[in-house]
């Protein structure tokens, strides 16, 4: 197998980038200024009481000193797996307002940068409130919407991108809900 040598390539771009600068300055026209009523008129064609105006050179870059443009970050690894790990599968929460806490366990960590977050599904019903953060509590109201009047609830979450596409489901976890109540 024959290697080509990457010299040829640079000389030639060099040359063509030189070539290119000559036939610019030759091809650079003269800019003339004159006066009317309006103010100053610009023009490559000289009139009468004309002047010639003396530009600057023109601002050229090396382009081989050029710092190259950072790489784009790599596409972020899938979510592998995520869990609720609170309230336990066939376990029961206390609560007489059905407000509770919920805890998840995620990998990789939640990306809210991303626009990724947590959707929660309770007795069927989608929470209106998408959460950022693995820790959070099903409110009292959350749970007066969604809930249904029984004793066993279940409780599944997603993780859902800013679209609200789902990438990754939970298992459902089942649980129950014991309110206090007095007797008299």
């Amino acid at each position: 197998m024959r290697r080509q040598s990457r010299e040829p390539t640079w000389r030639r771009r060099h040359f063509l980038l030189a070539g290119l600068l000559v036939v610019t300055q030759l091809a650079a026209q003269p800019v003339y200024e004159s006066r009317d009523r309006a103010g100053p008129v610009f023009s490559d064609v000289p009139s009468p009481g004309a002047r010639e105006l003396q530009l600057p050179p023109a601002n050229l870059m090396d382009s081989s000193a050029a710092t190259p443009l950072p790489a784009s970050p790599p596409a972020a690894a899938a979510y592998t797996s995520v869990q609720i790990t609170q309230p336990a599968d066939g376990g029961t929460v206390h609560s007489n307002t059905g407000q509770f806490a919920v805890a998840l366990a995620l990998e990789p960590p939640l990306r809210p940068e991303r626009g990724d977050a947590i959707a929660v599904r309770l007795d069927g019903a989608v929470l209106p409130d998408r959460r950022t953060t693995l820790q959070f509590d099903v409110t009292a109201d959350e749970w007066q919407m969604a809930a249904r009047d029984q004793v066993e609830h279940t409780l599944e979450v997603a993780v859902v991108d800013r679209a609200g596409e789902a990438l990754l489901v939970s298992a459902p976890v089942r649980f129950y809900v014991h309110r206090a109540f007095r007797r008299n």
